[in-house]
């Protein structure tokens, strides 16, 4: 649980996807979290199913945005990907 004014660490998208990536290829999560300085190993799993589930766009930030931005921004990313 998180405590009042309790910081948590952000990673880009770049590093993620980087992260996924070398996941998919078989490399131990461990090795990643060591490499990339991902200070929770755990975090590389909801990462990947995230991935799973959305793609590249599970991977990229989504706080603090209205819902109608979300909604409009994944159908933009899914026709893109379509292509």
């Amino acid at each position: 649980m998180a405590r009042k004014g309790q910081k948590f660490k952000t990673y880009s998208f770049e590093l993620k996807k980087k992260a996924v990536e070398m996941r998919l290829q078989g490399i131990p999560k461990a090795k990643i979290a060591e490499e990339l300085g991902i200070q929770d190993v755990g975090r590389l799993k909801v990462w990947m199913k995230k991935y799973w589930e959305q793609g590249d766009f599970g991977l990229m930030e989504h706080r603090g945005r209205r819902k109608e931005y979300k909604d409009l921004e994944r159908e933009i990313k899914r026709l893109r990907i379509g292509e």
